[in-house]
């Protein structure tokens, strides 16, 4: 897999939950800060986002916003409405038949203690503007979207979470494209650095050193640990390390792999080397990681 799509999916659980709001007049709705990224897309109409403590955020059909920390935040009709905000679970109860305004509203959840540097780098609120000419492939899932939502045709229950998947993608994507501060888009855009990443995410169970990855990336020993660690914020075996954890963390959570097949898997010798970096990083063992991930592992209850 690629930097982007492993960054995603080691932090991402389950289904994402959507919902679709056709309101009028005047409203608002408020959504406390919560685990996980938060979207929104308008699908008709418009709107005003209000970010706790950031700036009012006016929206526009066809736009997109992704909050991918979960800020606690406010929707309404305009930024006067947002002190007669009621609570999101409330406003989305009350449906309405048709609206001068159209919104689809859902999160993703995610598991913070295994984010990956490029979804922290990502800032609280991401604003997506509908422009002509601009984020194409944006514009064509929101439509896809759009027409699973107007029509449930067969196979939509299997349609709907994949291309609010794809969403997630895009709207990283066309961040990445747009930002002009950050390391991660910078490192992605640097051939050496991105070509490192892209071994190491390729096939991390390897047995890497510095001298191999910089024979993959072309360039000397020197050059890739200067540009890796400036770009990366970390040394290139520093990094590789820490990805494997976090990729033994996920398969802990994720498989019934035993720790020996796991350890083969993100390239450590045997169970017992794994087990002593795992509980370096994490704090705990891989047993008593796995066990606590099987207890939190209850059904979620999504609102409305």
């Amino acid at each position: 897999m690629d930097v982007v799509s492993d960054a995603i999916s080691v932090a991402h659980l389950g289904h994402p939950w959507s919902h679709r709001v056709r309101t009028s007049g005047s409203w608002g709705a408020r959504l406390d800060p919560y685990d996980g990224a938060g979207f929104h897309v308008v699908l008709k109409g418009n709107c005003w986002l209000l970010p706790d403590g950031g700036t009012p955020v006016p929206l526009g059909v066809g736009d997109a916003v992704l909050l991918p920390h979960g800020t606690g935040h406010v929707l309404a009709d305009s930024p006067a409405d947002a002190a007669r905000a009621v609570p999101f679970e409330r406003w989305i109860a009350e449906p309405s038949a048709s609206g001068e305004t159209e919104l689809l509203c859902g999160r993703y959840w995610l598991d913070c203690s295994r984010m990956h540097p490029l979804m922290t780098e990502l800032p609280e609120v991401v604003h997506l503007p509908n422009r002509v000419g601009g984020h194409l492939e944006l514009r064509a899932a929101i439509e896809l979207l759009a027409g699973e939502l107007d029509e449930r045709r067969p196979g939509s229950c299997v349609a709907l979470p994949n291309l609010l998947d794809l969403l997630l993608v895009y709207m990283i994507r066309s961040w990445m494209t747009e930002t002009t501060s950050g390391a991660w888009p910078g490192a992605l855009g640097d051939p050496v650095t991105a070509a490192a990443l892209r071994a190491l995410h390729t096939n991390p169970g390897a047995p890497w050193s510095t001298t191999r990855l910089a024979a993959e990336a072309g360039v000397s020993r020197p050059t890739l640990a200067r540009r890796f660690t400036t770009l990366v914020g970390r040394p290139p075996m520093a990094y590789l390390t820490w990805w494997r954890l976090i990729l033994a963390a996920t398969m802990l959570r994720n498989t019934p792999d035993t720790l020996a097949t796991i350890a083969d898997r993100v390239g450590y010798g045997s169970p017992y080397a794994l087990s002593h970096a795992f509980q370096r990083e994490f704090g705990t063992t891989p047993g008593r990681y796995r066990a606590r991930a099987t207890e939190r592992a209850a059904p979620r209850q999504d609102p409305g």
